[in-house]
């Protein structure tokens, strides 16, 4: 099986995002732990987030997708801009330690012109300095589009930071379908390949959720745009294969399309009625 959510506004509190995904179809969701253009924060309720714990032990949710600002950068070159990824990073962290078995999804970062092993050094001093043995949170690799001086569009770049961290038990990959395509992996003819590859270099049992998005632009474009399901470069058809692939069930799917809630809704039944 596969777990189908999509992003939700953290605004209403986390029982509210549950209580929102059931209402959409859905059994698992993404939300950003604080303003993604920014930083700020609404003060933690521990109350709030144990109803949600109850909630989705109720209702057989799978595992939830936190995701970091897209302000985080630890890969900068700026020093206040690495520190500032420090604090949401830790602050992050000790957050989700109150909803066990959550997953951390953040960009490994863009390197602005230092190079990838620099920029790799920088997301490990992050990543070494904030992660722990004894912690209940998955930390995730997002895969991404290649655009600018993004680090982590190749399987072998997130090998890397993997290979670096020296909690790597708690360390994973969330798979973008966007994104790889645009990064120039094969999503459509050779999903089998693409698979094996990841599995080769990375290995499939670090691959803990899938940001399922279709593409505006076709393989190769490095642009990072997300489509609707089913009306990009990517296309239904594929879709269909990629959610019934045996190598990614029992996986949380998140939806990050261009979509309201009535939009997600739409597109969480058309995706169960896809599933074999």
């Amino acid at each position: 099986m596969i777990y189908l959510g999509c992003h939700l506004s953290s605004s209403g509190g986390y029982l509210s995002m549950g209580e929102t995904a059931v209402s959409l179809g859905a059994d698992t969701f993404q939300f950003f732990t604080r303003n993604p253009r920014g930083g700020s924060v609404k003060k933690f309720d521990p109350d709030d987030a144990a109803a949600l714990v109850a909630f989705m032990a109720e209702h057989n949710f799978g595992r939830i997708v936190a995701h970091a600002p897209y302000t985080l950068n630890p890969a900068s070159a700026e020093q206040k801009t690495r520190e500032f990824a420090n604090m949401v990073f830790a602050d992050d962290i000790a957050i989700l330690e109150h909803i066990p078995g959550s997953l951390y999804n953040f960009h490994p970062g863009s390197h602005v012109g230092q190079g990838v092993d620099v920029g790799t050094g920088y997301i490990l001093q992050m990543l070494n300095g904030n992660m722990s043995r004894e912690m209940k949170t998955t930390v995730l690799l997002e895969t991404m589009a290649g655009k600018g001086s993004e680090i982590g569009s190749s399987f072998e770049e997130l090998r890397a930071i993997i290979d670096g961290c020296e909690y790597a038990e708690h360390l994973g990959v969330c798979l973008d379908t966007c994104h790889i395509s645009d990064a120039g992996y094969d999503v459509k003819d050779g999903l089998d390949a693409t698979l094996e590859e990841f599995d080769r270099v990375i290995g499939l049992s670090r691959l803990f959720a899938v940001n399922l998005n279709d593409s505006k632009n076709p393989r190769g474009a490095r642009k990072d745009r997300h489509e609707k399901i089913g009306q990009g470069f990517i296309g239904l058809e594929y879709i269909e294969k990629i959610i019934n692939h045996p190598s990614l069930q029992n996986l949380p799917f998140e939806l990050e399309t261009p979509n309201d809630n009535d939009g997600y809704a739409a597109e969480i039944k058309l995706l169960r009625g896809l599933k074999k």
